[in-house]
Formats: C-alpha cells, structure tokens, sequence
C-alpha cells in the first residue's frame, strides 16, 4: 500500500479524457478533467473551455498522482499549463511492483483487477473511450457521461493512497 509521504500538504489525483482528431502537432484535446485532493476530498471537474489556469496547486507541496502521467502531461502542455514539480506515476509503479511477475496489459482497469478493487468493465471502458474519441459534439446526458467515468476511475486509489 502506498503511503503518501506527510510532507506534501497536497496529494491531487488527476485524470484527463482527451482526443486527438487531427490535432496540430499531434498533442491531446483535452475534452475533460477530474481531479480530487485525496487529503480534503475536494474535486474539481472542468470541461473543455472551462480549463483556463491550473486550478489546483501544483508547486513542491503538491504531489501529483496519475495512473500513465504521460497522458495527464499531454494535457499540461496543450492547455499550456505549467508542469507539476511532483509527480507519481502509477502504471510506473506497478510496472516496477511486478516486473516479470505479470502479463496482462497495464491499463488501470487490469491493475485495479490485479489488486481486487471495484473498477469499471473493460467494455464500459473501451465504450467511454470510443465516445471521448468522437471529437464530439457531446449532448448534455454525454458531457454528464464522461465526466462521471473520468471521476469513477481513478478516485478507487484514495485506498491506496492515505
């Protein structure tokens, strides 16, 4: 079980829903963002031209924790937001925790399956996936969709990461 380490006074899950659809330079459109402060429980949940500046903190105090960061780094940049000084990446840590030990893919629902955790089906996933990937227009019901699966996810880590 991770243990957040109690000098950081902020521990910020976050999690984008992004597609690409010809995209200059092939960066990701951020289409929604859930994040919860797993200390405060507090939650932002910001939809595409809601983002403006980082609105949560992400300076040395803050640590940042992504399953793939790579993708929520994509985000930072297209968003031109300013990078994290603190990040923890937990597909990396799971890579690292069963290295030649495991062989399914590493997607967050497989590593929560792993661990025995209540996650989504990979066939709700790969649905939401493909809806994101749209490009849109999204309906009301479906903006609402997307944002609670972006929210389902990765908050099952608030286990984890005490």
């Amino acid at each position: 079980m991770l243990q957040a380490p109690l000098h950081y006074r902020y521990v910020v899950a976050v999690d984008f829903e992004f597609e690409f659809n010809g995209h200059d330079g092939n960066r990701p459109r951020p289409v929604c963002m859930v994040a919860k402060e797993l200390r405060s429980g507090e939650i932002w949940r910001l939809w595409r031209g809601q983002f403006g500046s980082t609105p949560f903190p992400i300076g040395p105090e803050t640590l940042i924790v992504a399953f793939m960061v790579s993708a929520e780094i994509g985000c930072f940049l297209a968003l031109g937001w300013p990078m994290p000084a603190r990040v923890l990446d937990l597909w990396v840590e799971f890579k690292n925790l069963t290295n030649g030990r495991w062989l399914g893919p590493p997607s967050l629902v497989n590593v929560l399956q792993f661990y025995g955790l209540d996650t989504i089906s990979g066939i709700e996933k790969r649905e939401m996936q493909d809806l994101v990937l749209t490009g849109g227009p999204w309906s009301a019901e479906q903006q609402a969709d997307i944002l609670d699966y972006a929210r389902r996810i990765p908050f099952r880590w608030r286990s984890c990461c005490r």
